[in-house]
């Protein structure tokens, strides 16, 4: 599976981005996936999921209420709509593929996922 990610750039705080990442390959099966973003000098860092259908989102505590993960159709393309952005928020984002069903325990934990993007960066400006 071959993970695409785009949509980071440089934007002010306060405003909004929207990043996307599509699979490609093993598209006859359909994945839980997940966003997880690193700063520089931190550790990678779990941010948002998704189950295959869309039916199930799971989130970091740090973001609920300005990040939403959705999956248009239940497709393998999920989109991380990020508002109120901060310049802590400031990192490179990494979207990934679990080949296991997420639950609220397992989405945060990086081993779950089997796949990963290139990442994409994402930059605040206070």
């Amino acid at each position: 599976v071959q993970l695409q990610a785009s949509g980071g750039g440089l934007v002010q705080a306060g405003g909004s981005l929207r990043l996307s990442c599509a699979a490609s390959g093993r598209t006859g099966s359909m994945y839980d996936m997940g966003w997880f973003r690193q700063a520089p000098g931190l550790e990678r860092e779990f941010v948002a999921a998704i189950s295959w259908s869309g039916g199930a989102t799971f989130y970091a505590d740090s973001v609920k209420g300005r990040f939403t993960i959705s999956r248009p159709h239940a497709k393998n393309t999920v989109h991380l709509q990020i508002n109120t952005l901060q310049p802590e928020d400031t990192a490179v984002y990494y979207c990934a593929v679990s080949e296991s069903l997420l639950t609220p325990d397992t989405a945060p934990k990086r081993w779950e996922y089997t796949f990963w993007g290139q990442g994409t960066l994402v930059t605040v400006s206070s």
